[in-house]
């Protein structure tokens, strides 16, 4: 039995086909993979045998322009894995001070111009609101510049910033990592895909940490 949690309703929608071709056997729940406990008991089940957590973005969000996650197309500047609730990154942006805008864009982005970018941020929106994707890469790049020959934007360090400041990720890392040690049963096996040093260090401590002492 297969439980498929998550955060982006319209994942709903993929997982038809493999409910039809795996009827009774797999299940979806719309929530967040932090609250996983909750969701296998609610189905049923006090314990797991297995948990694959795949972290981040997908190639299906990444895709679509009216989502808000690339600079690539303009869309609004939204980027909530669950566009139902919570806060859109233009909204964070609009409300956010300076300071602390730096302190996401350096923390979450790495991005050692972060204090530039904010500051530019500040200013535009000052002028008129900063609404689309296309709006906040080309303020990027105009503020910190793009080395000829470059293969990353400008931008890409300041959007995952935002997505991950927008989504809590990290939060959930956190969250989600200790709800599954604690679901799985003896003999169990927990396994992460991470894309960047931000989560893979979260999941590197918790695993170290429960390991502790075993």
């Amino acid at each position: 039995h297969v439980v498929c949690i998550d955060r982006d309703p319209a994942v709903e929608r993929h997982f038809a086909a493999l409910a039809a071709d795996f009827p009774g056997i797999v299940e979806f729940a719309n929530d967040s993979y932090a609250n996983m406990a909750a969701v296998v008991r609610r189905l049923g089940f006090d314990a797991v045998d297995g948990i694959l957590l795949d972290l981040g973005l997908s190639s299906m969000q990444l895709g679509e322009a009216k989502r808000g996650f690339s600079f690539q197309a303009e869309g609004p500047l939204d980027m909530r894995f669950d566009p139902t609730r919570g806060v859109s990154a233009a909204d964070l942006i609009a409300r956010t001070g300076e300071v602390e805008l730096a302190r996401i864009l350096f923390e979450y982005g790495e991005e050692p111009q972060s204090r530039r970018i904010a500051r530019a941020i500040v200013a535009e929106r000052e002028r008129r609101p900063i609404r689309t994707t296309t709006d906040l890469g080309a303020l990027v790049q105009r503020t910190i510049g793009r080395r000829p020959g470059a293969r990353i934007h400008p931008a890409t360090r300041t959007f995952q910033a935002l997505r991950i400041a927008v989504n809590d990720e990290l939060g959930e890392v956190e969250r989600g990592v200790q709800a599954g040690i604690d679901l799985l049963r003896p003999g169990g096996r927990m396994a992460v895909i991470s894309f960047h040093s931000l989560e893979d260090r979260i999941v590197k401590r918790a695993f170290a940490e429960a390991a502790r002492g075993c």
